[in-house]
């Protein structure tokens, strides 16, 4: 082992996609430690097999981590070298890993990024959507109750939204950006981004939706959503359905917490809200 790497831990970007994204650095860096510790060991192990080189793989997951770290950190300071790798992007990026790093940093090791492809900054760079302020939420949840509560928490949000969605759950969680987002609010799809069957569609949400449900956006592969921000105008709930957003909080909320609530997201005055559901409710006996 050459000087430069022993007693390291890398965070190491690998692709998302396409190989050949695989940066020269990131290359030298697999080939040389005495461990990568990967999300899955077989789809790591394909790419360093592409790569030609067959460096000693531990799986490091959501499971496990916790366990092994004492182990990862004894080898660091013991003066090898090790890899983290996830199995697409940049790992701790809605990957595990962050204890590893964490633990690393607390018992003085040196951490070193390797930088590379990532599904966010990609889908970024060419949604045409504002970029100087945006939020990564991740996955959003499975379950459609705690995915609207969800959205509807994000609503008034100003900052360009990053969002993931699985192939199982794209349409649904479309229908209910449409929902709680408003139908008119700009949005970006990238669909195996670096792929052979890439897509990268920038319309309405709503528009998203129909193309989604017409198969124009095929629904196969991995999904990143990018949502512009919300306008900032004070009270207004521009583009927001507040009836639905009501409704859809008043399932599992008292009157007043779920006008609480609504104030909070929109704007708008506590007690006008406190009333509307009201009718709203009356409306549906």
């Amino acid at each position: 082992m050459s000087g430069n790497v022993s007693g390291t831990l890398f965070v190491v970007a690998t692709p998302i996609g396409n190989l050949e994204d695989l940066t020269p650095r990131a290359r030298q860096t697999l080939a040389n430690v005495d461990l990568v510790a990967a999300e899955d060991t077989r789809h790591t192990g394909r790419l360093l097999s592409h790569i030609g080189c067959k460096p000693r793989l531990l799986a490091l997951h959501d499971h496990n981590e916790e366990k092994l770290v004492g182990r990862l950190i004894k080898m660091l300071l013991d003066g090898k070298s090790i890899a983290l790798v996830s199995d697409a992007g940049t790992p701790l990026v809605s990957d595990p890993g962050y204890r590893l790093v964490r633990a690393a940093h607390e018992n003085g090791v040196t951490v070193s990024p390797i930088p590379g492809a990532s599904a966010v900054t990609a889908a970024l760079s060419v949604a045409g959507l504002p970029t100087d302020r945006f939020c990564f939420e991740g996955f959003a949840p499975s379950k459609r109750t705690a995915r609207r509560e969800w959205m509807a928490a994000l609503a008034r949000e100003s900052r360009t939204l990053v969002i993931y969605e699985s192939v199982h759950r794209i349409r649904a969680s479309l229908a209910d950006m449409v929902d709680m987002f408003g139908a008119d609010r700009r949005a970006f799809i990238g669909r195996e981004l670096t792929k052979m069957h890439e897509q990268c569609v920038q319309e309405t949400l709503a528009s998203l939706l129909e193309k989604v449900t017409s198969d124009s956006i095929v629904e196969k592969g991995e999904f990143v959503v990018v949502i512009s921000g919300a306008e900032e105008e004070s009270g207004s709930g521009s583009g927001l359905d507040i009836d639905g957003l009501l409704l859809e909080l008043s399932q599992h909320n008292p009157a007043k917490d779920v006008a609480k609530i609504a104030a909070r997201l929109t704007g708008k005055k506590r007690n006008a809200l406190y009333e509307r559901l009201l009718r709203l409710k009356a409306s549906d006996t």
